[in-house]
């Protein structure tokens, strides 16, 4: 019991950040109250660290500042939280405040003895001296998720607005944002970012955490609330549950809601010559579920040069139900990376909660050259805002994120399994695509075959910039085998004639028998490959 004291003993209330609140039931919307209000102010951004020192840091001399482990807080609880030091990038600190049980408020001052400052140490006298406080950019949440013995990282907010999370058997792969401005469409993009963060202390039978953060922007502030539900063996899925209202202080172009973040350098697809591994990627597809009821597939481009926007409106009563980055090839085999195991990268699923109203699922992709650089990015922009600036009129809006390796909150009943372009034994003829798609999936191995049986075939059309030459349909004995198993299915084989070299190729399609679709519909887009020949 004594070495529990110790250990909550160092943190300590921040009385110079304010005194604690007596107000009972704090929550969501006094997070609001205090979003509108920035709003109704003009913008003035935080100071960076007061330590010049951080600010200039390498990026191998801030990697050496490390938080211990020992120094957690709520370590008798079932979530343990972690910081990470302000510095380098991450340049503003943070305010982060708990609240206890009876809804009270109080700030958090972490000490500058959490954390280990490795080499640094001599170039920060002032925090590594007895008693300094230490500025805090970002923190981690911990919780048992593969074995009850181990506490893994569960989610973790860090930069911006960004934050990513894991699930049982996960390994950290493509990020989350609270919301993206002007991604496209505008002058430039803008990094909103959250600057205060509310924690619920947990309770000593938790079963997920619940948190709040205020954003804060040059043309945009907000008000957030996540519930995070661990994703523990066996099922493996993390759920976060999201509430957002928004409120535009400044004109924007594009509003991306519930946007993701992700890295493809080369698939299937797209080979990479010279690279020893298969592919390379943290997702490898966008995947859409329309309030239709139609599966929608678009695999991910690195482009050559520049960056390629494609989009998909949707209208109608509850016209998105669904959208997400996935990383559908769980196969080792396909990626030979012992390090970085692509195959353990998390998917991540948007699922509104409500109606979002008419808009379009948009899908960023730019050139990047090694795996470094996450460059692909999709989001929801909603068909209509309101005015900026008073009277305020919020955008509220609801959602909860899957982060999934295996199985989606729902799923098609045939699935695109792998996407490859080339030939075989045949030469391409002039501009000519070749494009072989595997499917499989419950509805494919319900196909009926033999007499009496109708066939299956393609649906296959060009939208922009393309002639379909030739379509062909065959069983494939293991379709499934990309997927991890080897489970049959069919592959699709699709000659097409680029138009022009200069100007993007939409290709889509799907596979029927009689009247009943069987797979989701595989959508490709290709970005320009060159200059149109004179």
């Amino acid at each position: 019991m004594q070495a529990r004291s110790l250990l909550s003993g160092l943190f300590v209330i921040a009385q110079t950040f304010g005194a604690a609140s007596a107000a009972l039931a704090f929550g969501f919307d006094e997070v609001a109250a205090e979003a509108r209000a920035l709003a109704l102010q003009p913008w003035r951004d935080a100071p960076p660290s007061r330590h010049r020192a951080l600010l200039d840091l390498s990026y191998d001399d801030y990697r050496d500042i490390r938080f211990r482990p020992e120094r957690a807080l709520w370590q008798d609880r079932p979530f343990e939280l972690m910081f990470f030091h302000a510095g380098r990038g991450f340049s503003q600190p943070l305010q982060i405040e708990e609240i206890d049980a009876q809804g009270r408020v109080q700030p958090l001052q972490v000490p500058a003895s959490a954390f280990d400052y490795g080499r640094n140490a001599a170039k920060l006298p002032a925090l590594v001296r007895p008693g300094a406080a230490a500025e805090v950019a970002g923190f981690r949440l911990h919780t048992a998720l593969n074995r009850p013995d181990y506490r893994d990282e569960l989610i973790v907010f860090l930069g911006a607005s960004y934050f990513r999370a894991l699930g049982a058997g996960q390994q950290y792969g493509l990020s989350a944002r609270g919301l993206a401005v002007d991604t496209t469409g505008g002058q430039g993009e803008e990094f909103p970012r959250f600057d205060r963060f509310w924690l619920e202390k947990p309770a000593p039978d938790a079963t997920r955490m619940t948190l709040y953060a205020r954003l804060v922007g040059p043309r945009v502030t907000g008000a957030y609330r996540f519930d995070i539900t661990p994703g523990r063996r066996p099922e493996g899925t993390t759920r976060v549950e999201v509430q957002a209202r928004l409120f535009l202080r400044g004109r924007v172009a594009t509003l991306g809601l519930a946007p993701l973040t992700s890295m493809f350098l080369s698939g299937e697809n797209q080979p990479r010559p010279g690279d020893f591994r298969p592919e390379v990627h943290d997702s490898d597809g966008l995947q859409i579920l329309t309030g239709r009821g139609e599966w929608i597939w678009r695999p991910l481009n690195n482009p050559r040069a520049g960056a390629f926007v494609t989009s998909f409106r949707l209208d109608g009563p509850q016209a998105l139900r669904g959208f997400g980055l996935l990383q559908r090839d769980r196969r080792f085999a396909s990626y030979e990376d012992l390090e970085a195991h692509y195959e353990r990268r998390p998917s991540a699923w948007v699922e509104p909660r409500g109606d979002w109203g008419p808009g379009r699922v948009e899908l960023l992709q730019f050139q990047t050259p090694d795996e470094t650089h996450d460059n692909i990015a999709a989001y929801w922009v909603p068909e209509t805002l309101p005015a900026p600036g008073a009277p305020l009129q919020p955008i509220d809006l609801a959602y909860t994120l899957h982060w999934f390796s295996e199985q989606p909150p729902a799923r098609p009943g045939g699935w695109t399994v792998q996407t490859r372009r080339g030939h075989g034994y045949d030469t391409a003829q002039g501009d000519e695509l070749q494009f072989h798609v595997d499917f499989a999936g419950p509805a494919l191995d319900a196909v009926r075959t033999g007499a009496g049986a109708e066939p299956v075939r393609p649906q296959v059309e060009a939208l922009a910039n393309a002639r379909i030459r030739e379509v062909r349909v065959q069983p494939h004995p293991q379709a499934g085998g990309q997927a991890g198993g080897q489970t049959p299915g069919w592959r699709m084989t699709l000659r097409a004639e680029r138009l022009r070299a200069d100007r993007p190729v939409e290709l889509r399609g799907y596979l029927m028998q009689g009247r009943d679709v069987l797979t989701e519909t595989w959508s490709l887009a290709l970005p320009p490959e060159g200059e149109q020949k004179r």
